[in-house]
């Protein structure tokens, strides 16, 4: 199971159906929101961040083909299709393109995800020993102004959710840090992870909260939910910066989502549903695998974040099933289906004719890579 990924199976890109292989594919990419009529297409919502997720994915499979000697034949899609890397920077253009031709929206975390995804991108591009797209900096210098914007005194610090700017969450504040963590502005980012800390952390569940708002009367008020996603760019971040007390920190929020985040009696991931929710835990997943790989962590934290992605991995791959004939085009039979929840096969989730949605099989990806990235850790001396 380890070291295999989705690919698109079950949710084609919508540019693409008909492509030919041998053919040039379009310099624009796209990822369905869901399997259906090319018609219903035309009216689905728009999800930025999911988009951003796809990069992101396609990114791991890029290292996985540099493992393969990055030739035609190591291609995640087939040797005929283009290579992972190449598809990610189509996505890139293709997201700008639906987004009326610029990459600021009005969500701050959703800006966040593609700043982390272009870094990766741009990363690959040097290991492949490709120059990185100039494009992709100017997009982070672009959506960096954003963030500045987004992280104010207000509430104590933080980073609003929107521009609506009357709520500052994890979802938005951690992507951030993460992102000023990589860019080498680590002041910035251990300011926001010290509010989190501060402000959204839960004694209690030793978990981070989704996020607070002032109520009419001026006083703060949490929104106390507790997602898997959240936790996972607290991790990175965490991880990041380093240090001491963030190591610790770290460690002690990997042994937390084992305690509370996962389906009882098991080491598989609890799973958040289908729409955004459909993304929660493979973004966990793609953070834990760092942890599990760390060696600054005491070993039996990377060894609890090694077993919580591959356990979820499993369960993933063991409830997949195919696309039956007639269910969809000839490109995508024998291609597999993931389920919504890991805990529970495809078959009851999206049985035969249901719309498959792209978040809930990007989270499958997610979580497959993330395994084989621990898998392949785990190989090294």
């Amino acid at each position: 199971m380890a070291g295999q990924a989705p690919g698109r199976a079950g949710q084609p890109p919508a540019p693409e159906q008909g492509h030919e292989p041998g053919s040039q594919p379009p310099a624009r990419w796209l990822g369905a929101l869901r399997r259906a009529r090319p018609a219903a297409g035309l009216v689905l919502p728009w999800h930025y961040w999911w988009q951003a997720h796809y990069v992101d994915c396609l990114v791991d499979a890029g290292r996985r083909e540099l493992g393969g000697g990055a030739t035609p034949a190591a291609r995640f899609n087939g040797p005929d299709l283009p290579s992972a890397g190449h598809l990610a920077s189509r996505l890139v253009t293709g997201i700008r393109l639906r987004n009326a031709l610029t990459f600021v929206n009005s969500y701050y975390d959703d800006m966040a995800w593609l700043a982390l995804a272009t870094l990766r991108l741009d990363r690959l591009a040097e290991e492949t020993r490709r120059p990185g797209r100039r494009r992709n900096a100017a997009v982070r210098a672009s959506l960096a102004l954003q963030f500045d914007a987004a992280c104010t005194d207000d509430l104590g610090g933080g980073t609003f959710w929107s521009k609506k700017r009357d709520f500052k969450n994890t979802p938005a504040t951690a992507p951030v840090a993460l992102f000023y963590a990589r860019t080498g502005q680590h002041a910035k980012a251990q300011a926001l992870l010290d509010w989190l800390d501060a402000t959204l952390f839960d004694p209690d569940q030793a978990l981070y909260l989704d996020g607070a708002r002032l109520n009419p009367a001026g006083e703060v008020v949490l929104e106390r939910a507790v997602y898997t996603y959240n936790q996972g760019p607290v991790l990175g971040a965490l991880l990041e910066l380093g240090g001491e007390a963030n190591l610790a920190r770290a460690a002690a929020l990997v042994e937390a989502v084992d305690r509370k985040l996962t389906v009882p009696d098991s080491s598989v991931l609890r799973c958040e549903g289908t729409g955004d929710g459909g993304l929660f835990t493979g973004i966990l997943c793609r953070y834990l695998a760092l942890a599990a790989a760390d060696r600054r962590l005491p070993g039996a934290t990377g060894a609890t974040a090694a077993r919580l992605v591959t356990d979820t991995a499993e369960a993933f791959w063991s409830g997949r099933r195919p696309v039956h004939d007639g269910e969809a085009g000839a490109r995508l039979e024998g291609k597999s289906i993931f389920s919504v929840d890991a805990a529970q096969p495809a078959a009851a989730t999206y049985p035969v004719g249901a719309a498959v949605e792209l978040s809930t099989q990007l989270q499958a990806w997610m979580t497959l890579e993330a395994a084989a990235a621990v898998t392949a850790a785990a190989a090294l001396p």
